[in-house]
């Protein structure tokens, strides 16, 4: 009876996955392949920052069917084309309440003051700003539009930035935890909340470095665009925290009313008739992509989040986490490097590290690209520290915004002996083995042995001056330069500069920019994106575990057997494909090597 309901129950789960999740899968796929709506004549466009922020969009095609998942990259690259879009006549912008990532908030600002540059308006609206996160980077995007509107009665305390950090040595002592973990050098903080109990000196002098260059940065921009003193903005913000009426008094605002006020505003002044659309909207239509163009290309490659060794085998395409895999990552640049027409790569890197190994792999692709003649740009966004570092470091140039995080030249790695704090409950751990005595070394029964700590001491040391090396090679410093500025410090892209570690201060057109003059090409030139990708059923494999070729035949046979809704989406696509290739065919992403 047992095994029939497990039966039972997986039969029903399949039949769910195949009924709901198949036409699911196809519907966004029909979506996708269709025609977008026309684009009304006189059109605002409405983009709501207030949802989850990613710098690049997902990997997978399953992601964001039904949902909003704005990445910084399709933002920047959408106002771009919105620019010489004749009917898109403003935009309207949703602010969060707490803060947007720095260095995200710099790459949209630089793509506001474009935008406007090219005599489109943008207005602002915010229901208020708190100090959640880095509330000082929202308040600088609200600053460089045309408006700032804020609800009547919301509040604006932007008075200062603030993190808090745990710190558990006390409670592990209480329960005989003991966190063993060798850090290269002192400011590789990473694990500091394990180890004491308080700030060190170091982690405390590298965090309120790094934040008080962020501070600087986004009020020196706030200012900057609306041509006031930074000094005097800064005394009257940290007076706060102000209501909205306070804030428009005193000019730190321009406008209150509600966002419908402010809608409203913008289309009188997009002209009679004007309408709003989603920015996503605009975003995803097909018919404002440019066809595949002929001729010398410049490769865009994207890589977000954690790096590890290997393959994307086994994500789950409903999510949307990030991990830059090697595997992946070094494929998408060696086919750059072996494609005749890309004559450069920008590499967008937003990662706060990971292995080193991984980042050694995706290192060494990018040493190959460059021996074939291909300047490699680096453009980085909120984070390219420690193995993010690591994979920039022998790039041709290195472009970062003021508040990247970067650097992190360091190490660490470690483990958590719990078997003292078992003990205390009755429970105990022996550990048995052959061979050498560091086979046991990472048991979590019991400390390092003297000679285990040395020989895992002696492992990290080899793995920092292997990251020294490489950045000393590729920055042109020298390695004893490299040690002063490394110890696993995080510097900021203004600081970074200052000290040899980037090249260029700005966003990723200006990579682009660098990676044109590096390669030498003059005028307009294509950007073909690589970014590993993975197909509608490719992702349904990662989802269901059946292969590609099935998850095919699942959606063909739902065909064959008359499911009306199924049978009418493979004919909308069909129709689609078949306009497409009347009109010269779709832009497809390159398939990735797997």
């Amino acid at each position: 009876m047992k095994q029939f309901l497990i039966t039972a129950a997986g039969v029903f789960a399949g039949l769910v996955i195949f009924l709901i999740g198949v036409p699911i899968v196809l519907i966004g796929m029909a979506m996708s392949a269709t025609a977008p709506a026309p684009v009304p004549a006189k059109t605002i466009l409405e983009l709501d920052l207030r949802d989850p922020l990613t710098d690049q969009a997902p990997h997978n095609p399953l992601w964001g069917i039904g949902r909003n998942s704005t990445s910084v990259m399709s933002i920047i690259e959408t106002l771009r084309r919105a620019e010489k879009d004749d009917k898109i006549k403003g935009l309207l912008v949703r602010l969060p309440e707490s803060g947007v990532e720095p260095g995200m908030a710099d790459e949209i600002r630089l793509a506001f003051n474009h935008f406007r540059a090219a005599g489109k308006p943008i207005y602002a609206h915010s229901q208020g700003l708190y100090p959640a996160g880095i509330v000082t980077t929202t308040y600088m995007l609200g600053r460089a539009s045309d408006q700032f509107w804020m609800q009547p009665g919301a509040s604006l305390q932007v008075t200062g930035v603030a993190t808090e950090d745990l710190f558990l040595k006390r409670f592990f002592d209480k329960y005989g935890v003991v966190p063993q973990y060798e850090q290269r050098y002192e400011y590789k903080n990473a694990v500091n909340g394990y180890l004491y109990s308080d700030y060190t000196p170091a982690h405390k002098e590298s965090t309120l470095s790094w934040m008080g260059s962020v501070y600087a940065s986004n009020l020196a921009f706030a200012a900057a665009d609306r041509k006031a003193d930074p000094a005097a903005l800064r005394t009257t913000l940290e007076a706060g925290p102000y209501l909205a009426e306070d804030a428009l008094r005193l000019r730190l605002i321009d406008r209150l009313g509600q966002v419908r006020e402010a809608e409203q505003a913008l289309l009188d002044k997009a002209g009679d008739g004007a309408k709003s659309v989603d920015f996503d909207d605009y975003a995803d239509s097909r018919s404002a992509r440019d066809a595949a163009k002929p001729g010398d290309a410049i490769a865009v490659i994207e890589a977000e989040g954690p790096i590890m060794t290997g393959k994307d085998q086994g994500s789950n395409p409903f999510t949307g986490g990030k991990t830059i895999y090697s595997d992946d990552l070094a494929d998408a640049i060696l086919r750059a490097a072996k494609t005749s027409s890309i004559k450069a790569i920008v590499l967008r890197v937003n990662s706060p590290g990971g292995s080193d190994t991984a980042s050694e792999q995706i290192l060494d692709a990018i040493r190959v690209a460059k021996s074939k003649g291909k300047p490699v740009v680096i453009s980085m966004s909120t984070y390219a520290a420690s193995g993010g570092y690591w994979i920039s470091s022998e790039a041709s140039a290195i472009v970062a915004q003021p508040t990247t995080l970067t650097g992190s030249i360091g190490v660490f790695g470690g483990k958590f002996a719990v078997g003292p704090a078992l003990a205390k409950f009755g429970v105990d751990v022996r550990d048995t083995g052959v061979g050498g005595d560091y086979a046991g070394a990472f048991g979590v029964g019991q400390p390092f042995t003297p000679t285990q700590r040395a020989a895992f001491a002696g492992w990290m040391d080899r793995i920092y001056g292997n990251f020294v090396t490489r950045v000393a090679a590729g920055r042109n410093l020298t390695p004893d330069r490299v040690r002063e500025i490394a110890k696993g410090r995080v510097w900021t892209g203004a600081q970074a500069k200052g000290l040899g570690l980037v090249d260029e201060v700005g966003g990723f057109y200006q990579a682009v920019d660098k990676a044109k003059q590096l390669a030498k090409l003059e005028g307009d030139v294509t950007l073909r994106r690589m970014t590993p990708q993975e197909g509608a059923f490719e992702a349904l494999q990662n989802a269901l575990g059946v292969s590609a070729t099935s998850a095919r035949s699942l959606a063909a046979a739902a065909w064959v057997f008359g499911d009306p809704r199924a049978q009418s989406i493979l004919d909308s696509v069909a129709e689609a494909k078949l306009r497409s290739s009347q009109n010269g065919g779709m832009v497809l992403a390159p398939t990735p090597i797997r």
